[in-house]
């Protein structure tokens, strides 16, 4: 089929809708050969990925790359503020220059740890209100003791861990009883333009296609992991950022300048020349706006966790309830008419 044909194709909504990326939940991730847990997958080099982080922070023109993460981060902070606490000693997981922290004051979080596996965003961290101490450590690996912090946060890095069961587990156990965990990754529908764009025209002009955006957890498991991990009073929710670029190409250059190219085991190293080309042409047909702007979603999961503590409130136990639902539903009927006759 020629491209000119796939283009007349595209306009049908239902294939646009059926050809959007599949949001592969995680047990998807284990169904390799010998794989009987989530706990034995390596989806990603993380050693490129320490690369990609490390030559993204030493571009002269960085900060132009990180509007996103500085977004992002903001809202994190805004979720700490919400919490009416003051937090003494914080963790920042995969905290690149510091995204977060620029955002909070010594009122909110009295010291905050910044931990990145990339020595080049460590060493380019911003200046900040609230004193910081930078550690070079992999998410999965914390070093640091037991119920040692208030408060943990992690801003678009998590989504790069190979095993995120065991990442959450490390966050609940440096927390302290009653610390909060405040997290965000990327989510499923995550740049389903690009990836719609790149598979048709890889399909169309070389037969089939292979993974060029890393895959990502469904919101469906954060839920489930988090509650296993030993967390409680959860909470889950999404939001979508929407990014216009003058075409494809400048957007995959900026998420190379982000650090964000991926980095998947099974990732295509290479793409002719004349299959980028067309998914470009692709993406400008499908997606572009009326400006001639083309649009790229960025899914975002925000989560937060509680770890357990004898002060927290407790659900009443199942089968103490003293109204019924009936009942209630007569004490509204009654209210109703009483303000009617007021």
């Amino acid at each position: 089929m020629r491209l000119c044909e796939v283009l007349a194709l595209l306009r049908r909504p239902p294939l646009t809708a059926g050809l959007r990326a599949r949001n592969l939940s995680l047990r998807e991730f284990a169904s390799g050969p010998g794989s009987t847990s989530p706990r034995t997958l390596n989806i990603f080099d993380r050693d490129l990925k320490r690369k990609q982080k490390n030559w993204a922070a030493r571009l002269p023109d960085r900060m132009k790359f990180e509007y996103l993460k500085e977004e992002v981060g903001s809202r994190i902070a805004d979720r700490v503020y919400d919490i009416a606490r003051d937090f003494s000693l914080a963790l920042d997981i995969g905290s690149g220059r510091g995204y977060i922290a620029q955002n909070l004051n010594k009122e909110a979080v009295g010291k905050i740890f910044q931990t990145d596996i990339a020595e080049n965003a460590l060493k380019n961290t911003v200046e900040t209100e609230v004193p910081t101490v930078s550690v070079l450590a992999d998410e999965e690996y914390l070093p640091f003791p037991e119920n040692t912090f208030d408060l943990v946060v992690s801003s678009l890095s998590l989504h790069w861990v190979n095993d995120l069961p065991r990442a959450f587990q490390q966050i609940h156990y440096v927390l302290k009883p009653d610390g909060v965990f405040i997290g965000a990754m990327f989510g499923g529908d995550t740049l389903y333009e690009l990836r719609c764009s790149l598979q048709l025209a890889e399909t169309e002009r070389e037969g089939g296609f292979s993974p060029h955006v890393s895959p990502f957890t469904a919101v469906s498991d954060l839920g489930h992991l988090l509650a296993r991990a030993g967390f409680n009073t959860l909470t889950v929710d999404t939001d979508e950022i929407q990014v216009n670029y003058p075409g494809m190409f400048e957007l995959m250059e900026d998420l190379q300048g982000m650090g964000e190219s991926n980095c998947a085991w099974n990732r295509k190293a290479l793409l002719h020349r004349d299959t980028m080309l067309a998914a470009a042409a692709v993406y400008k047909e499908m997606y572009r706006n009326e400006d001639g702007s083309v649009p790229a979603t960025y899914q975002i999961y925000y989560m937060i966790g509680w770890k357990y503590h004898d002060s927290q409130a407790k659900p009443a136990e199942r089968g103490s309830a003293t109204v019924s639902f009936g009942e209630l539903g007569k004490l509204s009927s009654r209210m109703s008419q009483e303000k009617k006759s007021q």
